[in-house]
């Protein structure tokens, strides 16, 4: 059997879905590594068994489940993509495990209480997410979030047998490097409670924000604003663009090794942040008040930013303030004359 104990040494994986999309496994499949297999291979990890990625299904796929569950076999890193569906009214019967007739809320505590580590594979698995969204019908919440409040469904003073916390690796979906970094980083031992944030996300990719290396950011000094999705100006204060308050490194570790969502003209969401699912407003609009943004840089005092931003705006140049309604550059930068330098 895959993952006996009697392997030793390797890092045995389980990887379970519940309620999303499966848009999680399917940005893993972009990992940047190329063969996936040969890369968690390589670094000791055994995936036990993915809905996805596996061949094994049906009473197979169950016995491995059971064996895990059982400790027949050691399970060293649950990993849950998707938010716990525990409606209605708290049997987890909106979501029972096929073939089994249990609700998967109950096969992920039972085998949450026999691995060594826990991962929540994007934002629904960490803080409901998406699945959380409308009214949270089916009474979705993370592991161990409930959006931004500690609890889920494992609850606040969850911990492994090392004390890590649910190692919660947001995002909608994650970067494939964040998952795959995660899961060696846990093989090789080399992570810790101080390796993670406030809210359980891995700092490796937290301690970024989706402003830095943005391709915008000359337009953004200067506050020359886009008003339509195809202009190249800033998307902040009219776009609903939220990169200067996200954590997430996806403007310097790209996407397919170019991609972005603000390098494809699409404003920064916060997907790596509880609540994202819902602001409060249309996703590509940002609320003001007496025309100043609401939500602002993270770290900069609002009189701060007011007053930086009319001095921006003061001293714009023409090219900058002419391209940043464009869908492309009409204006050309300067050069200087010979000898001035």
């Amino acid at each position: 059997m895959p993952g006996d104990s009697s392997a030793g040494g390797r890092l045995n994986v389980l990887w379970l879905q519940s309620g999303g999309c499966g848009g999680c496994s399917m940005s893993l499949l972009g990992s940047k590594a190329g063969d996936l297999h040969r890369t968690l291979a390589g670094a000791g990890v055994e995936l036990l068994w993915h809905p996805s990625l596996s061949e094994a299904s049906g009473a197979e796929a169950l016995e491995v489940w059971r064996a895990c569950a059982d400790g027949r076999t050691r399970l060293d890193v649950l990993c849950l993509e998707g938010a716990v569906l525990r409606g209605p009214a708290g049997t987890g019967r909106f979501h029972l495990a096929a073939g089994t007739g249990e609700p998967m809320m109950a096969w992920v505590r039972r085998l949450a209480a026999r691995a060594r580590q826990v991962v929540a594979v994007g934002t629904c698995a960490a803080f409901g997410g998406m699945s959380s969204g409308g009214g949270n019908p089916a009474d979705a919440c993370g592991l161990q979030y409930e959006g931004d409040a500690p609890g889920g469904l494992l609850g606040a003073e969850w911990r492994a047998p090392d004390g890590l916390p649910v190692v919660n690796v947001a995002g909608c979906p994650p970067h494939p490097d964040w998952m795959v970094e995660t899961l060696v980083a846990l093989g090789m031992g080399a992570l810790g409670p101080a390796d993670l944030d406030r809210l359980g996300r891995p700092r490796a990719y937290a301690d970024q924000l989706v402003h830095h290396g943005c391709p915008r950011n000359e337009y953004y000094e200067f506050k020359a604003s886009a008003h339509r999705p195809s202009d190249l100006g800033c998307l902040m204060e009219n776009m609903g663009c939220k990169a200067t308050q996200a954590h997430a490194d996806c403007n310097t570790r790209l996407w397919n090794g170019s991609g972005s969502c603000l390098r494809g003209g699409f404003a920064c969401i916060d997907c790596t942040a509880p609540g994202f699912e819902e602001p409060g407003h249309p996703f590509a609009a940002t609320p003001k008040v007496a025309g100043i943004p609401i939500a602002l840089p993270i770290d900069m005092p609002k009189a701060w930013f007011v007053a930086l931003a009319a001095l921006s705006k003061s001293a714009t140049p023409r090219r900058v303030r002419e391209n940043a309604v464009a869908d492309h550059p009409l204006v050309p930068p300067g050069i200087r004359t010979a000898g001035r330098k």
